[in-house]
């Protein structure tokens, strides 16, 4: 695949853009293709993936780190303060680090940046008129709380019997497949939840504030109204009624918190000694971001193609999503 920067411009729209049009990476495509099931779950599951890394993190964390579900048999100020610590730890290393790798020490210049600008200052639009410092408050304060909320909730219905557990002596297939499965409901549970958020009374009053971030950054994944936040975390509420383990919970908590912020760094990958190691953000959902009205979901569900949401990066596809823009909008 060849890369698209403006060392000599190709695009005024972008600083770098993949291969176009997009293709398809989803898993769910028809008809069933097993080898490309299979390169999915090697490359997702059997190398040095986001996902492996966040499930080696939450197995970490839940040795040793976050309380066990006996503490959680009743709410008490200790234990939710110490849940509350570890995910403002979380957001703060992984968005933090993030930003400063990127944007404070620009470790990696502006290559596989998707927008040439850098983050906005001195604009009323933004909160403190600062995009990062804006971005920082909405995570920090309704982000981890309502997050940790989630968590703290979800421990104690575990802890009493009132959400089902499993472990991994009992059932090491569902175990597994449950942990495989997770990004995949989230994929499918924030598709659904995205398009009510483009209700126009609902993005005008709530989700704007998210799409404030034109061009995003590592602190613009968790920055949303807390309504937003309440709707976005719902997804942690498969745990009540699917059996899983607290490591699962951990896992998904990662996934929706510190995972959001990897998803907006702003740029594709991480690259070590001019080598892709980590893969970060999509161009598919920084389409999102610039043209509003298009890819709600991720690459991995096949929503927006089967809805005609999908924006593949070229022309054709940005003036069909202004025209459903427009239509959408129309005397809002």
């Amino acid at each position: 695949m060849s890369d698209h920067q403006n060392d000599q411009p190709m695009s005024r729209e972008w600083h770098y853009y993949p291969d176009l049009p997009l293709q398809n990476p989803s898993p769910f495509r028809w008809p069933p293709d097993p080898r490309f099931l299979l390169r999915w779950i090697t490359h997702n599951w059997l190398s040095v993936s986001e996902r492996v890394l966040m499930a080696l993190l939450a197995l970490m964390l839940w040795l040793y780190a976050y309380p066990d579900l006996e503490r959680a048999q009743s709410f008490a100020p200790g234990w939710i303060a110490q849940t509350w610590l570890i995910n403002m730890g979380l957001m703060i290393c992984v968005a933090g680090g993030l930003h400063w790798y990127f944007y404070i020490r620009r470790g990696q210049g502006k290559r596989l940046k998707f927008d040439r600008r850098d983050p906005a200052k001195g604009n009323r639009l933004w909160t403190f008129s600062d995009q990062v410092r804006d971005n920082l408050f909405w995570s920090l304060t309704s982000g981890v709380g309502l997050l940790t909320a989630f968590q703290v909730l979800t421990m104690w219905l575990m802890a009493n019997g009132f959400a089902p557990t499993i472990t991994f002596a009992e059932n090491p297939i569902w175990f597994l497949t449950a942990l495989v499965l997770l990004p995949i409901w989230s994929a499918f549970h924030f598709y659904w939840v995205h398009r009510l958020l483009h209700v126009p009374f609902l993005y005008k009053h709530v989700h704007s504030l998210h799409h404030r971030n034109v061009n995003i950054g590592p602190w613009s994944g968790l920055s949303m109204h807390p309504v937003e936040h309440l709707l976005y975390l719902s997804s942690l509420m498969i745990h009540w009624i699917v059996p899983t383990h607290p490591l699962h919970l951990i896992f998904h908590v990662i996934y929706q918190g510190p995972g959001a912020a990897m998803t907006h760094t702003g740029y594709e990958d991480l690259l070590v000694r001019d080598k892709r190691r980590l893969a970060l953000g999509t161009f598919y959902h920084q389409l999102h971001h610039r043209y509003y009205e298009c890819n709600y979901g991720n690459q991995e569900m096949p929503w927006d193609r089967w809805f005609g949401t999908f924006h593949d990066g070229t022309e054709a596809s940005t003036q069909a999503t202004r025209a459903r823009k427009k239509r959408m909008h129309q005397g809002i």
